[in-house]
């Protein structure tokens, strides 16, 4: 009996101790805490030289393209060599393929001269901001993540330098009359080690690609935590979150960073404070719970949340008044709509009643039917009042989604208007969400085709914080020098805390598509919490077929669709046990 309650109380102890890093050598002993990094690191080598200087400071840069090692050696072949003399200093830009997180490695031979070199990198999303300097015009910056700095490389050696988002780097020697001999410049990749447990693919390779490169743009702020971008903010913004968790839920599945992401904001928001300062934000909180329960059916996880979320709706029942939201903090949906405080109003006072309707449900799920029936009737309340959405297609999408507005009313009257003309990458989503409930699945097929396609078309790898069509008309490429006469897609646009390259080009809240074309497409609505029950009713719009997979916490179910010549739909599904599928045309 001595034993087993020893072996429990070692248990109960090991719980509840940080993670601690797996085989950390003894000399550590014991009392050393150390965290075990979740991602891994991979190197890559770059895939082109796509500008250098003009003149004789460089030669043998297409040695840099060739596979390596990181170890220095002895052996003084294929070298790439800049040398700085009569006041010319060389400099090179390395395309690397891919939008990704992390830095660079350098590996440098043995010149004559042992001194350290000094080197500037600059990191860039686009070749315009490799080439920018820091100054108050181009909005290039070294705000939350070092991307333009100077460092000495050793002889001989191996230095390691960078933690940021990027697809380009500039490497400029700085020094005078002094060579540079770099045997290797690869990108230090840095992310999470998942599989792709969802999937899509179609006869449209244009959505195929969007799929997978807003699955991506997700992937890579899958870092410590779930950031909003990787090279800007780097932060938890728990509205940016919402979008980012349904595209994890639709290509990943269960993730820790999900919970740790959520529970920081939590911790770090004591009540009666609103999360990230934006009373939305602590709304989408609570909507992410009520849509991370459905999916993933973990309520010992959501148990966790009960007083907060409790003490949370309490807080947002008490900011209405007169059947109206009227929420204090910061009052934002995104920033597009931020100029409209009309739209602002209706959209809060939408998401109002959708959280409170999301509240009630958790509320019953978690054995609190007074907080439940508190939250019924608050939504009720409001819902005697509708107000005007003020032309905006974010306000008339929560409109549309809280059920204050007939979908088809807002999608005939906002969300179908003029296309893709004021759209967000942010609330894309939720209009993409508005008109597949007003049944216009072809209308937002088309939209997601131009607008996120839009962004490929600019030699996107990745989607961005805001983006609008109007910007390509004379606009470059990101992966090129911008050729004179033409805009910088990159430098040239862009507004409010994202103006010119401060743009963060790689952002999760802008994946929506990606959820969206399982959850409507491959056809895929969740019934019953941890996707015990789903439903799949596919909406091919112009599509002749799709086939992909959908994460449940029982294993992936297999789907695909053709549309057949009488235009009926023939659908194969292959579902794990424990996963029950309903649908009109099974």
């Amino acid at each position: 009996m001595k034993k087993l309650l020893a072996l429990l109380f070692c248990l109960l102890y090991l719980e509840n101790q940080p993670v601690l890093a797996q085989h950390l050598p003894p000399i550590f002993g014991t009392n050393v805490t150390a965290e075990k990094d979740a991602r891994i690191k991979q190197y890559l080598t770059a895939t082109r030289i796509v500008w250098k200087t003009a003149g004789s400071g460089i030669s043998g840069e297409q040695n840099l393209l060739r596979p390596g090692t990181g170890q220095a050696d002895l052996v003084h072949q294929n070298i790439c060599t800049m040398t700085s003399r009569d006041g010319e200093k060389p400099g090179l830009i390395l395309d690397f393929g891919k939008e990704i997180q992390g830095g660079i490695q350098l590996v440098t031979d043995q010149p004559a001269d042992h001194r350290p070199i000094k080197i500037r990198l600059r990191f860039g999303e686009s070749v315009s901001e490799a080439m920018s300097e820091i100054d108050t015009v181009s909005g290039a910056t070294n705000d939350h993540a070092m991307r333009d700095f100077m460092i000495e490389v050793p002889w001989l050696g191996v230095m390691n330098a960078g933690n940021t988002g990027f697809r380009f780097v500039r490497i400029d020697l700085v020094d005078d009359n002094r060579e540079l001999q770099l045997k290797e410049a690869r990108a230090i990749f840095e992310y999470r080690d998942l599989a792709y447990v969802g999937s899509f693919k179609s006869n449209d390779e244009r959505l195929n690609t969007i799929w997978n490169t807003g699955a991506y743009t997700v992937h890579l702020n899958m870092q410590q935590f779930l950031w909003d971008g990787i090279k800007r903010d780097r932060l938890v913004w728990v509205g940016d979150m919402h979008p980012e968790i349904m595209t994890i839920n639709s290509v990943f599945g269960k993730n820790e960073v999900v919970a740790k992401s959520l529970d920081q904001a939590r911790d770090i928001t004591p009540l009666p404070g609103w999360m990230n300062g934006i009373s939305a934000y602590s709304m989408w909180w609570v909507l992410i719970h009520r849509d991370l329960y459905k999916y993933q059916g973990d309520k010992d996880y959501l148990r966790k949340q009960q007083k907060y979320l409790v003490e949370l709706l309490d807080l947002l029942i008490s900011k209405t008044k007169d059947n109206k939201e009227n929420l204090d903090g910061t009052r934002f949906l995104d920033w597009p709509s931020s100029e409209n405080p009309k739209a602002i109003h209706a959209g809060l006072h939408a998401m109002m009643i959708m959280t409170l309707d999301a509240g009630a449900e958790l509320c019953t799920i978690l054995d609190e039917p007074a907080e439940a029936q508190k939250c019924k009737a608050a939504s009720t309340n409001l819902k005697l009042y509708v107000p005007d959405a003020n032309g905006s297609k974010q306000a008339a999408a929560l409109l549309a989604l809280s059920g204050l507005v007939p979908a088809q009313q807002a999608n005939t009257e906002v969300l179908a208007v003029d296309g893709c003309a004021r759209m967000s990458t942010f609330y894309g989503y939720y209009m993409l969400q508005a008109r597949a409930k007003a049944g216009d699945y072809q209308g937002a097929l088309d939209c997601i085709r131009n607008y996120w396609g839009g962004m490929l078309d600019m030699g996107a790898t990745t989607f961005w914080e805001d983006f609008d069509l109007d910007w390509t008309k004379n606009a470059a490429p990101i992966t090129e020098i911008v050729p004179e006469g033409k805009d910088d897609i990159h430098g040239d646009f862009g507004a409010y805390c994202y103006k010119n390259l401060r743009h963060s080009l790689c952002h999760g809240w802008a994946s929506g598509p990606t959820a969206w074309l399982s959850q409507h497409v491959l056809g895929v609505t969740v019934l019953e919490a941890g996707c015990k029950t789903i439903r799949i009713q596919p909406n091919l719009g112009d599509l002749q077929w799709v086939e992909g997979t959908f994460p449940t916490p029982m294993g992936p179910v297999k789907i695909r669709h053709e549309k057949l010549a009488n235009g009926k739909i023939k659908s194969t599904i292959d579902a794990p046990k424990g996963v029950k599928v309903v649908g009109s045309n099974l």
